[in-house]
């Protein structure tokens, strides 16, 4: 930590510098996503059983959630063209942190629900930023290590977030949830208070002309930018058919049982902490678009493999999901971090995060449905590895320059 003049004062203000920056950043990339966003996965069963709802309303909340974050992402790409990035990233957690106490107080779905989408669109006005902000307080030639910790960041988050509901529920029961977002509220108003005194970030106003056109219009300057469309897309359809029908495919088509299901989607959490900065080092090596095209053809192959339902490959290809799904998003950021200004990242960022959105919402209804009607998990996971084919195609049509 240093001490730096606040320009035009006589006070002098304390603000983090370098790689600070972007530690406190990570911690605030997992507030918004681990807990604002990831959480309620872990805690959906003793939410639904505490509060005595319906499988259809507990479902709903999760919609919520990502709707949320879909409208989020829209009010994002209007704030970053007329607000600093610090700005929105600081408003962005803050409401997440709130929420989560909100939640925490809830005793009817109503009340959740309002406090999720609060999550979620909070949620969206930190991610957008983030990266860009932790970026900036690097080198240049740095700037794929703080993107990577984002995901370390939000990797590190899930895993807390898994362990505190398992000790939660087991001392309390169901109604351990309420304390779960307690402490993450808590924890979050810390890092909050961390966000508003610690941070700085070397940004003018952004310009009138950034505005112009809107956040599409600003995807459309970035280099290559329909095919990386694409390719976000395409990964926004596929992840989350393994993500969210791994356990359920595991002990309903394979006859694993409950904990070994469970170690699965263990090694998957632990493995994304490391999934950002084992491709950012592979970027290194190959370029961005060579690397992005590795992380997909590794997802085709990962996917087959789950199929098999034996337990070491299935063991090792969940872990192999876990640095894929934090390695895949890690790229697509340092891609548009390396090509686009201050000025135009947030519109484009948040333009390609909707597409991205969108696809997301889709996903788990369209593989419940395959599933329903196949009677099998097998074709939403060939489904999950033909998407990953097309974003594979995407990406190898990205500009060689990107790889510089």
């Amino acid at each position: 930590m240093t001490t730096a003049a606040e320009t035009g004062s006589s006070h002098r203000t304390w603000h983090l510098t370098g790689l600070a920056v972007v530690v406190l950043v990570a911690f605030v990339a997992a507030v918004a996503q681990s807990f604002g966003r990831f959480t309620l996965g872990v805690v959906l069963p003793a939410v639904r059983d505490d509060l005595g709802l319906t499988n259809t309303v507990a479902g709903s909340l999760a919609t919520v959630n990502v709707g949320a974050y879909l409208l989020g992402t829209l009010a994002a790409g209007w704030a970053t063209a007329r607000f600093r990035l610090l700005s929105v990233m600081r408003v962005g957690v803050t409401t997440v942190a709130a929420a989560m106490l909100l939640a925490a107080a809830a005793d009817r779905a109503g009340t959740l629900a309002a406090a999720l989408f609060v999550m979620g669109f909070g949620g969206a006005l930190t991610w957008i930023p983030a990266p860009v902000v932790a970026a900036s307080a690097l080198a240049p030639e740095r700037r794929g290590v703080a993107v990577a910790m984002m995901a370390s960041g939000m990797g590190l988050g899930v895993v807390f977030s898994g362990q505190l509901a398992g000790l939660a529920r087991s001392v309390q029961g169901d109604e351990g949830w309420h304390t779960v977002y307690l402490v993450q509220g808590l924890l979050g108003a810390v890092v909050v208070a961390g966000a508003w005194l610690l941070l700085t970030h070397r940004q003018e106003r952004p310009r009138p002309s950034a505005r112009s056109g809107g956040g599409l219009a600003a995807l459309r300057r970035m280099t290559g930018w329909l095919p990386f469309t694409v390719a976000y897309t395409a990964f926004g359809l596929m992840y989350l058919l393994i993500l969210a029908f791994l356990t359920t495919k595991l002990e309903d088509d394979d006859g694993w049982t409950s904990s070994r299901a469970s170690l699965a989607f263990t090694l998957l959490g632990v493995a994304i902490i490391f999934g950002g900065p084992l491709f950012v080092a592979v970027a290194g090596r190959v370029g961005p678009r060579r690397a992005l095209a590795v992380a997909f053809g590794g997802w085709i192959v990962t996917t087959l493999v789950l199929l098999s339902g034996s337990t070491a490959p299935t063991l090792v290809a969940s872990a192999t999901v876990g640095l894929l799904f934090a390695g895949i998003p890690t790229l697509i950021t340092l891609y548009v971090v390396t090509n686009t200004s201050d000025d135009d990242y947030g519109p484009t960022f948040a333009a390609a995060t909707f597409a991205f959105g969108v696809a997301q919402m889709i996903s788990p209804q369209l593989g419940g449905s395959i599933a329903d009607l196949a009677g099998s998990f097998t074709p939403v996971f060939l489904l999950s590895a033909a998407l990953a084919a097309i974003g594979l195609g995407a990406s190898l049509r990205l500009p060689g320059r990107s790889d510089g």
